[in-house]
């Protein structure tokens, strides 16, 4: 075989393996994402069966019907502030998957030109 057949294998083969290399990573971010997003759901699904039996408690240990009202009050304005931290918590996580995969994205791009004006270089 010629030279310029040899480095057009070699080429093929080395972007294959790097191509597989990115794949690799994409799936290693997308277990990590995952992970998280499942993490911070079962917390979310935590809290709502707390305060579910939070509310039940309340029923039970109410004296009467206003005091059964002003326990289920304060236990919705602590919910709802419990609610908006997660919130909070939820959009810095989705920022911090938002910026791994540009990350990614950008490095898989920025291998791609490389190797792409390497096999240009190599062949002219």
């Amino acid at each position: 075989m010629s030279a310029n057949v040899n480095d057009t294998i070699k080429t093929a083969n080395d972007m294959t393996a790097k191509g597989m290399d990115q794949f690799n990573n994409l799936a290693e971010l997308n277990m990590r994402a995952w992970e998280k997003l499942t993490s911070r759901q079962m917390d979310n699904f935590r809290l709502c069966l707390e305060q579910g039996l939070r509310m039940m408690k309340a029923a039970t240990d109410a004296k009467d019907y206003n005091d059964y009202v002003k326990g289920q009050a304060e236990i919705v304005k602590e919910v709802t502030e419990r609610m908006l931290a997660e919130t909070k918590t939820n959009m810095q996580v989705a920022g911090e998957i938002r910026d791994n995969y540009r990350t990614w994205y950008e490095q898989s791009l920025a291998d791609l030109t490389a190797d792409l004006g390497d096999s240009s270089a190599k062949g002219a």
